[in-house]
């Protein structure tokens, strides 16, 4: 009976958990805030024995988490109702409504980002793990390694080890063809250096924790030789990567001045059939994109992936035309007065004011370039002219079998947009939210 209702009963227990995270703190900061030590110190107390105890007591028990859970909620209701509420005006109740909301949204907030965080910690950990924690369950967080020592100049593992009613600790010598190993037990020192062959289900390898940093650098050492440890793929997608961003802020900007700042005939009417582009899938005109760099000669080199950036793409010019449309007139009115030219007020006057558009589409230029794999799969055919994105395909071709290396490749390739993003991340959220500058 309780198997059909238990899913039922795990969402409880993760409401309580949440409820119990939540009112503890809010209780903590409206008593700090009324300077109540007393008060705070039991929430910080209950709150702490509370979360102590789930980590004691483990998730395997979903009565023992509700119950935890349900006392704790009953101890901290407690401590409001009876301790801190009687001494609560109506400023302290304005901030604890104000604080509770907070609070709840914050949670949320880094509940969302830690689930969507989970594939990228797990690609990092397994890229650190030995090939025998990659496949465990339940998964393996934390990589660790087995404890070796050196005997008679070889270096062996440690294990545990059943024997005659006791636990002690035993060095591997030797495996045989059968699956048994003959081993030597080093402690206690009544039984050192007896030897015992056994099965190897009985033994329970001593562990540590140690990630396994060789993947990396044997990721790499299965590279072709010809590809100098893969800097030919990282400098194929830096070069890609650079003129991709050139040909975007250089032809987006253009237009999209164009479109929002000049008068010419027909201008409303293009910038709607340009709209209207964004509606054709890209599958549709990958033939005949195909066949035009066909004819140039453009096939097995890098052209065909970076020089589309350089006629510009609807989102881009759409994205750029409405930051230049919310700039003040004002500006380029005083620019025409001093009289600079439409190509002077444009670099000198427009596109600064509208640095966090331009950063956002760097920022997703890159992100786009750096990642591209279809253009390639179509355009190359040269190894040594393919970039990180394709090589990581065909390194997961040969080496699908050993994760550990494909997670430490994987990792490699996306490090610096991660890195990039890291530290770019205000500009992008500005160019992506902000329409244009206030006057």
């Amino acid at each position: 009976m309780l198997s059909r209702v238990e899913p039922i009963l795990w969402l409880l227990g993760v409401a309580e958990f949440y409820g119990a995270v939540v009112v503890g703190i809010v209780i903590a900061l409206v008593a700090h805030r009324v300077q109540n030590r007393a008060i705070l110190s039991c929430a910080v107390l209950v709150l702490l024995a509370y979360l102590g105890g789930i980590f004691k007591l483990g998730m395997a028990n979903v009565l023992m988490l509700l119950g935890t859970g349900s006392l704790t909620l009953a101890a901290e209701y407690l401590l409001y109702r009876f301790g801190l509420a009687p001494q609560l005006d109506w400023q302290a109740i304005k901030y604890r409504k104000e604080t509770m909301r907070h609070a709840i949204l914050h949670s949320v907030l880094l509940s969302g980002s830690l689930l969507f965080t989970i594939p990228f910690a797990w690609l990092v950990v397994t890229s650190l793990k030995e090939e025998k924690e990659m496949s465990a369950f339940p998964p393996v967080w934390i990589p660790t390694q087995q404890v070796k020592m050196l005997i008679d100049g070889k270096s062996v593992g440690l294990a545990m080890l059943p024997y005659q009613g006791t636990s002690v600790k035993v060095a591997v010598l030797k495996e045989y063809d059968t699956g048994d190993r003959l081993v030597r037990i080093l402690e206690p020192a009544n039984l050192s250096g007896t030897e015992v062959k056994t099965k190897v289900s009985a033994l329970k390898e001593v562990r540590h924790i140690a990630p396994v940093w060789n993947n990396y650098p044997n990721a790499i050492k299965f590279l072709p030789r010809e590809t100098n440890g893969g800097l030919i793929y990282l400098w194929n997608t830096l070069q890609v990567s650079a003129l991709s961003i050139i040909g975007t802020l250089l032809s987006a900007s253009m237009v999209a001045y164009s479109f929002a700042r000049l008068k010419w005939p027909g201008r409303e009417f293009l910038f709607t059939i340009l709209l209207a582009t964004m509606m054709l899938p890209s599958a549709v005109t990958m033939m005949p994109v195909f066949l035009i760099f066909r004819s140039f000669g453009w096939i097995d080199t890098l052209y065909p992936l970076w020089a589309p950036s350089f006629v510009g793409s609807a989102f881009n010019i759409f994205l750029l035309r409405q930051f230049f449309m919310g700039i003040p007139t004002e500006l380029e009115e005083a620019a025409r007065i001093d009289g600079c030219s439409f190509y002077t007020i444009f670099w000198r006057i427009v596109l600064p004011q509208v640095k966090p558009a331009l950063a956002a589409l760097t920022i997703m230029s890159f992100m786009g370039s750096w990642n591209d794999f279809r253009g390639p799969l179509i355009y190359i055919s040269s190894p040594e002219k393919q970039p990180l994105a394709y090589a990581l395909q065909l390194f997961q071709t040969a080496h699908g079998g050993e994760p550990g290396l494909l997670m430490a490749a994987s990792t490699m390739v996306m490090v610096p947009v991660l890195v990039l993003f890291f530290f770019t991340q205000r500009y992008f959220i500005q160019g992506i939210t902000l329409t244009g500058i206030k006057g």
